[in-house]
């Protein structure tokens, strides 16, 4: 993990369309896990908010919004474990009693390496192999939507992660 955010790589400015996507997107992964460096693990497991996350459940929900859709959606991978149910389908932000901190942050970056090899072998415009039946197939995204929708997705649980750490610890950052 990063210690501080100059140990992140700042994307480039004067690249082509899919490095600036690449690198937004590691550039945001790598914040989020720089912004939960450093905490006690009583503090990563802290409630804050009333819909019940905390900031090791964000990261724990990130790893399988990552799985989501690279390797269920755009490679097609069938039946992966997911910790939400119908009845339950907010559980993937919760950490449960036998996780271990350890566990959850390599289960984000594990997940984040997967994504990155998957989308390697893709081109910006390949579509999603898996794609709901009742879903409209002019909806099915590209590699390029969903690059943009995770930029988008971990950038706001970053900022939702720096409002959780200043009123946890009042440590506050970029």
């Amino acid at each position: 993990m990063p210690p501080d955010p100059d140990a992140r790589v700042d994307p480039p400015r004067q690249v082509g369309e899919r490095e600036t996507l690449e690198s937004f997107l590691d550039y945001y992964r790598e914040t989020i896990l720089w912004k939960v460096s450093g905490m006690s693990d009583q503090d990563l497991r802290r409630v804050i908010v009333p819909s019940g996350w905390s900031p090791l459940g964000m990261v724990k929900h990130l790893g399988y919004v990552e799985q989501n859709w690279f390797r269920s959606r755009l490679a097609g991978e069938k039946d992966l474990p997911v910790p939400w149910t119908d009845a339950d389908p907010d559980a993937d932000f919760r950490v449960e009693p036998g996780e271990s901190t350890d566990e959850i942050l390599q289960f984000y970056r594990d997940q984040c390496e997967r994504s990155r090899k998957i989308a390697a072998d893709a081109s910006l415009d390949d579509l999603a192999a898996e794609w709901p039946a009742d879903r409209p197939a002019e909806k099915r995204p590209n590699l390029r939507w969903i690059y943009v929708h995770m930029i988008e997705e971990t950038a706001r649980h970053a900022g939702h992660l720096d409002v959780a750490r200043e009123l946890i610890d009042g440590t506050t950052g970029d």
